[in-house]
């Protein structure tokens, strides 16, 4: 029998450990505006948005080697 896979499952996503550019580059090639985060066991963890990669890309904080699991949740400022 062949499992039945839930749209969910089928969401663009990035793992935590994944670097902001990467992440970028996911969204480019998916052509979506957001992607799943998901943790080392494959939990989904959280969103993020095209719109808050660039806005954190833009800041001072920005570093081509931060990963998504270093920026705080959506709606706080980004940890410098």
């Amino acid at each position: 029998m062949t499992p039945i896979h839930s749209q969910a499952a089928a969401e663009p996503h990035v793992w935590a450990d994944m670097t902001v550019e990467v992440a970028l580059a996911v969204m480019s090639g998916a052509r979506t505006g957001h992607l799943v985060i998901r943790d080392g066991d494959g939990r989904r963890t959280g969103l993020v948005t095209r719109d808050q990669l660039a806005g954190f890309r833009a800041s001072a904080a920005y570093t081509d080697r931060v990963r998504l699991s270093e920026l705080c949740p959506a709606g706080a400022a980004p940890r410098a």
